[in-house]
């Protein structure tokens, strides 16, 4: 059986050895070099021929930043996950280099009580994207045709929409960095966004987002009040849910535990927003990993609310999505440059008034 052939770079020797010996122990995975840095990384690769580039963000001499930019430029179509600590410095290198064109991150095990437990975050982090990445969307279902709902479908701009929720993890910020800034400034409902990401990056990609955007995008705060023109991100490692207070509908943030394995989860917001908005809801699925938001998709269409999900082809991982789909929940499914204007679309066709409820 061919192995998936990785190459390793970080400056660490402890993590080169570390991250080395877990691979290998995969059956499925061959470690075929490692290098101190990028110059080194640069001149393996032809020689190597990796499936798949473990690339760390800080290093001397060449550093991750540069390191993607030249792997990107000679080889477009090779695989690299950044692998980064959960520090501001490396959590604003992660963001850039998402934008720069790596396939995804993980992060390095830190403050986990016992070398146990940093191997098994590695195996679970990381193990699983290179896989992924290497054998492409093959590791989710791939079904084209849409099956017939059982539910029926939502007349487009006939009902009133007070909310969208939008749902996403792999490939997500430069999703996100497509339809947001695309929205006018005069964007007459709330967005509330669940992004698969840990502590500290959800805060750095809605810095980065607003800076982006004619809309107002921030880190969600538990009490806040939703309002037109804004748009909320999950805050790492906590759910985010809206909840009905009188006339106001407001943020809340918890740490119950993670639902589908995620905390932030997309079904415990999206279940939420079916039960506080019903059929004024549209609910955005977009690319990731896993089936996060397959029930938070059910609850929202039961309630007589709208689905739109992203296609395979503009997808960086068909996962989410395809769950969705596949169930027969989406009332429409569209490539990613397609997503802004339907959104805004389904909100303008509609007149009345923001309610808030």
């Amino acid at each position: 059986m061919l192995k998936i052939r990785v190459l390793i770079v970080d400056d660490a020797v402890v993590v080169r050895s570390r991250v080395s010996k877990i691979l290998a122990s995969d059956p499925e995975l061959e470690v075929v070099g490692v290098a101190a840095h990028g110059g080194i990384a640069l001149a393996k690769i032809p020689h190597l021929h990796p499936d798949v580039i473990v690339l760390d963000v800080e290093m001397p001499e060449m550093d991750g930043l540069q390191t993607l930019t030249a792997i990107k430029q000679k080889y477009p179509k090779l695989p690299v996950i950044m692998f980064s600590t959960s520090t501001y410095t490396g959590a604003i290198a992660t963001i850039e280099a998402l934008s720069l064109g790596a396939s995804d991150y993980a992060t390095k095990p830190s403050n986990l009580g016992s070398v146990e437990a940093s191997n098994q975050h590695i195996i679970e982090e990381l193990i699983p994207k290179i896989k992924l990445f290497a054998l492409g969307n093959s590791l989710f279902p791939l079904q084209t045709t849409i099956t017939n709902s059982l539910f029926p479908a939502v007349p487009k701009g006939k009902e009133q929409v007070d909310v969208v929720a939008i749902g996403v993890s792999t490939g997500g910020p430069n999703a996100l960095a497509q339809i947001l800034p695309a929205l006018p400034a005069d964007f007459r409902v709330p967005i509330l966004i669940v992004q698969h990401m840990p502590p500290m990056f959800t805060k750095l990609l809605a810095e980065r987002l607003n800076s982006q955007c004619q809309i107002h995008v921030d880190e969600a705060v538990a009490g806040a009040e939703i309002k037109p023109g804004q748009a909320w991100i999950a805050p790492g490692d906590f759910h985010m849910v809206v909840q009905r207070q009188n006339d106001v509908v407001r943020l809340g943030i918890n740490q119950a535990p993670p639902e589908n394995s995620c905390r932030p989860s997309v079904d415990v917001l999206f279940k939420s927003v079916a039960e506080v908005y019903s059929q004024r809801a549209i609910a955005v699925i977009l690319t990731g990993m896993g089936q996060d938001g397959l029930h938070g998709c059910k609850a929202i269409r039961e309630a007589g609310g709208q689905i739109l999900a992203q296609d395979k082809v503009s997808s960086v991982v068909w996962g989410m999505p395809s769950f969705v789909v596949n169930a027969g929940l989406a009332d429409e499914v569209l490539p990613l440059k397609q997503i802004a204007g339907e959104i805004i679309h389904r909100v303008r066709d509609n007149q009345v008034p923001f309610s808030g409820l």
